[in-house]
């Protein structure tokens, strides 16, 4: 009998790592395949190639997993003040009996992050702080991974005035002559994004009030419910405490400056990835000022100069005498916003999110009273904690790097532009939207996605006299539409990781939810197309 209890035993989910693994090694058997083939534009993986791909991804992810990184410890030494438990038992006390109201703030909340300027990564964060939060709300962990993801993701879904989507975009449609017409390209944007966000705001408020009248409900496996448990739960004394108790928890003086000051760390982080001088706001910058700068090159610095921009793949010789001049500009007056960083507020990227986190962490650690032995061992804790993220993030840009390597991504692109061409709008629509999704496997990057596809199936839908606004909601969609559940997304599988969630308990979750938003956006985009103006 014990005998066939342990050949009943269920299997343990694939881990998030392995998925990866095998999307990689899968994708570079294709390419050899299709190389041995004669497919012309598609060079076949080598092992070097594939071996290395996660080396290259860490690299070129570094920016993001040293954030990630920092962010780590920045929560670990917020949860050593005793803080952040404190606020939530708080908050969970005050909502007694109204729970369910923080599901559609907080996912309205990220999801303008999303459509402002495409919060991705900056929500690895949040799916802790939010699983503990829902847990202790009486939800699950889930609830707290779908209001940051779901959130986050419908807004990018439905870009307005994100920079690194339709802004990238629209810069890639004007390096070709065409002209795009922003209004448009916001109020369609905001369509998508209104109706998206609404759609899932309303499917996770009614799986998290299924949760909160019947644990059972839960999409969660026994494991995950005990890792959830074991992670967030409360023991039982402090069940028995909390129901008989009537005083909301009390908070000393020190981790209420410790939470204001939490509080305000992730506003400016908010704030400082805004890009507000796009938006037309330039308090930011103000006071900033530059001048040109001539310089005289010799032809060796010239020579130096094109060999540099073709990555060292050129060796040119310039024969003296030359006479050249290099006209820069040069910041003469910083802004005033630039102080702690060198980069005005609405510029910011990873490297100064990171500098902002490492200094925040110094500082709460001295309001919440941390000594320093207590400090050095709960950064470097909570930065432990985070590496598993790190290496999922370095991995899943892996795929990325050896699809570019190998011109899968490309190859898919041009052919499919080729048959898409010549055909009516109703039909062109759709299919682009098919399009965009197999490609936003190979490119889950907004940026790098509009970056090599918008010259294409922009230029191809101006050539078909549709409207190449439309086109750009329809990668914009298609695009955060995949980025809501691929497995190539750093972003996802970190963050999921952090709230003990498997990638398979997520597909399941949410798998009607995707195939709804995705009918939704195809319709809508559908209908733009037919009744928008094409390109004149």
């Amino acid at each position: 009998m014990a005998a066939a209890e342990k050949g009943k035993k269920k299997r343990a989910p694939l881990s998030s790592f392995t998925i990866l693994l095998i999307i990689l090694v899968v994708l570079a058997i294709v390419t050899v395949i299709m190389s041995a083939c004669g497919v012309e534009g598609v060079q076949g993986a080598t092992l070097s190639q594939v071996l290395t791909a996660p080396v290259f991804g860490f690299q070129d992810a570094i920016g993001v997993c040293l954030f990630v990184m920092i962010l780590g410890g920045f929560l670990g030494i917020v949860t050593e003040t005793g803080a952040l438990d404190a606020g939530i038992a708080a908050l969970v006390h005050k909502l007694k009996g109204n729970e369910l109201v923080l599901i559609p703030i907080l996912m309205a909340i990220f999801s303008i992050g999303g459509t402002t300027y495409g919060m991705c990564e900056e929500t690895v964060p949040f799916y802790l702080l939010l699983a503990a939060t829902m847990v202790a709300a009486g939800f699950d962990s889930l609830t707290g991974a779908a209001v940051v993801l779901l959130g986050a993701g419908c807004g990018v879904l439905g870009s307005t005035v994100n920079p690194f989507a339709v802004g990238v975009a629209v810069d890639a449609l004007s390096g070709i002559g065409i002209a795009v017409n922003q209004g448009i390209i916001i109020a369609l944007g905001a369509i998508l994004w209104l109706t998206t966000t609404i759609i899932s705001i309303i499917f996770v408020m009614r799986y998290a009030k299924k949760v909160k009248a019947d644990k059972g409900s839960t999409f969660l496996s026994l494991q995950e419910q005990q890792d959830m448990m074991n992670e967030w739960g409360m023991t039982d004394s402090e069940a028995e405490a909390a129901d008989g108790q009537e005083m909301a928890p009390k908070m000393t003086g020190r981790q209420k400056a410790t939470l204001v000051v939490f509080a305000l760390t992730f506003v400016i982080m908010i704030v400082s990835f805004i890009p507000w001088e796009d938006l037309g706001f330039d308090g930011f910058v103000a006071g900033q000022s530059y001048e040109e700068v001539s310089t005289t090159m010799t032809g060796e610095e010239v020579a130096t100069f094109i060999d540099d921009a073709n990555d060292g793949a050129t060796t040119t010789t310039i024969a003296e005498p030359v006479e050249a001049v290099s006209v820069s500009e040069e910041e003469v007056t910083p802004a005033w916003s630039s102080f702690l960083t060198g980069i005005p507020l609405g510029q910011w990227y990873f490297d100064e999110a990171s500098t902002w986190f490492l200094l925040m962490a110094l500082i709460i650690g001295v309001i919440g009273g941390v000594s320093e032995s207590r400090f050095v061992k709960a950064f470097i804790n909570g930065a432990a904690d985070m590496m598993s993220v790190v290496l999922i993030i370095a991995l899943a840009r892996s795929i990325t790097v050896l699809m570019a390597s190998t011109g899968l991504d490309m190859w898919i692109l041009n052919n499919a532009a080729n048959a898409l061409a010549g055909m009516s709008a109703i039909i062109f629509a759709p299919l682009s939207f098919l399009l965009y999704i197999v490609l936003s496997f190979l490119i889950p990057s907004s940026s790098g996605m509009a970056t090599v596809s918008m010259p294409i199936m922009g230029g191809l839908a101006s050539q078909l006299n549709f409207s190449v606004e439309t086109m750009v909601m329809i990668y914009s969609a298609g695009n955060g539409l995949v980025n809501l559940f691929t497995p190539t997304s750093g972003a996802i599988m970190g963050g999921l990781a952090l709230a003990k969630i498997e990638y398979s308990t997520w597909l399941k979750f949410g798998a009607k939810l995707f195939v709804v938003l995705g009918i939704v956006c195809m319709v809508i985009l559908t209908a733009a197309m037919l009744i928008l103006p094409g390109a004149a």
